[in-house]
């Protein structure tokens, strides 16, 4: 048995270049990672000792390094009903994600202990496509379990200044967010924020439940400014690990993560597909499928979001996977108001952002940095993901950037299939996903014959 695997094309995507290149990638089939790039496309005829299986040609598609979808709701053990580390990860593996981060609620019990933490990974060993990281959660009366926590690995943590919508997993107070920074503040972790803050309007009561107008009036851009106006005064006064807010929806916000970040404080922001892809005009009522917290905003609002990304004051794009099952997203009733707060997006988040960024100039190394290389580094993985580098893991995606498909309910890997985006024809597919040089998922075949690969990491 050959111990190297090749894969060559004409479109590599390197660090440090703008556009795709020709070049042959030599793996060690034994490590799993990669030994070293050559420029220039390689023959099969100068690799006559390898296997078809080992020596894999691109041609003119891309080849990109996995991505790295940082802020993931698997949700087991405890909601199995609504996800799970099985099909969540054969969903994101078929849209080139070779790690996910799993958050530490919606699964019962949350990751707040590191016993809690431990019952997770066992829930999820042998059962994971790709590799799954861990954050770790701040609720009130746990900063004693956070320093243990990030010993026993996690990448960092999140807290919510509003209610999670979840018993078991509360929101904390200013006071318990400082005892947060006072333990963490020395060690090599993160602090994330779900950035909403003040108590969320009621419509009117004679306010249609089924129009996205009556559940947008209850979640204003106001509860994100009044949360991210916190998180920074605290920053600029306390000692504090590295910040970052979750999900940025409103763009009237992206002044004060500006100002943050012109002074200094050590804090990075995320955006979602969805924020990005979607807006306000494109729901129509009793669309529940679109729902989430905080909200899809207005075209203005997406336009501006799009800018703060291009600029570098948002840092990077994520899923923010949240499914349910279908019941509480009430779609008979169209409930807007009484409906489950998420969007379900895996597998999606490449394309989806793709067709979008394609419209407005955006390139395929800017979408690579902002789905891979920086949530790489933001979840403690930047020394062995994110890139196509001699010494990191051999995580490889073989992507169409011109295919054109339509999102239909079978086409959706994920348990619960209710998405804002069937229905949609987006561009970009993956052909083929490599962990670690080995097959995890194939466009034509899908999982048939693979078996899982991931690791915890």
């Amino acid at each position: 048995m050959t111990s190297i695997r090749v894969f060559t094309g004409r479109n590599v995507l390197l660090p440090d270049h703008d556009t795709p290149v020709p070049a042959t990638i030599h793996i060690d089939k034994s490590t799993g990672k990669i030994a070293n790039i050559q420029p220039g496309v390689a023959d099969k005829s100068s690799y006559t000792h390898l296997g078809d299986g080992d020596f894999i040609d691109a041609g003119s598609k891309l080849i990109i390094p996995g991505l790295v979808d940082a802020h993931v709701h698997l949700n087991e053990p405890g909601r199995t009903d609504w996800e799970g580390f099985y099909t969540g990860t054969r969903a994101a593996a078929s849209g080139g994600i070779t790690a996910v981060v799993d958050m530490p609620l919606n699964s019962i019990p949350p990751t707040t202990t590191v016993a809690n933490l431990e019952v997770k990974r066992s829930a999820a060993r042998g059962q994971c496509w790709i590799d799954v990281a861990f954050w770790g959660g701040v609720v009130p009366g746990n900063e004693a379990d956070l320093k243990p926590l990030v010993e026993a690995g996690v990448k960092g943590f999140k807290c919510f200044l509003i209610e999670s919508g979840v018993e078991e997993f509360p929101c904390v107070a200013q006071g318990d967010v400082i005892k947060a920074m006072n333990e963490l503040q020395s060690l090599p972790t993160v602090l994330q924020f779900h950035a909403e803050l003040g108590d969320p309007p009621a419509p009117p009561s004679s306010s249609n439940p089924r129009a996205y107008a009556t559940y947008l009036s209850t979640r204003p851009a106001s509860l994100e400014l009044s949360a991210i106006e916190l998180i920074t005064s605290l920053q600029a006064t306390q000692p504090a690990p590295r910040c970052h807010i979750v999900h940025l929806s409103a763009s009237s916000a992206l002044p004060l993560v500006r100002a943050a970040k012109a002074k200094g404080l050590n804090l990075t922001v995320e955006t979602c597909f969805h924020y990005l892809c979607l807006s306000a005009e494109d729901v129509g009522e009793g669309g529940v499928e679109f729902k989430c917290c905080p909200p899809i905003r207005g075209e203005t609002n997406r336009d501006a979001l799009w800018a703060a990304l291009r600029e570098g004051a948002i840092d990077m794009v994520v899923s923010d996977h949240s499914p349910c099952v279908a019941e509480l997203k009430k779609p008979e009733e169209g409930d807007l108001l009484g409906a489950w707060g998420g969007v379900s997006t895996l597998g999606l988040g490449l394309s989806a952002l793709w067709t979008e960024g394609r419209k407005r100039g955006v390139g395929v190394a800017e979408v690579v940095r902002w789905m891979s290389e920086r949530t790489a580094a933001h979840a403690g993985l930047g020394d062995r993901k994110g890139a196509i580098r001699p010494g990191y893991d051999a995580d490889l995606v073989v992507w169409d950037p011109e295919a054109v498909f339509t999102v239909t309910k079978e086409s959706l890997n994920f348990k619960n299939k209710l998405s804002p985006y069937e229905g949609m024809t987006l561009s970009g597919r993956v052909e083929r996903t490599y962990l670690r040089g080995q097959l995890v998922y194939d466009y034509k075949t899908k999982f048939g014959g693979l078996e899982p690969a991931g690791l915890l990491l």
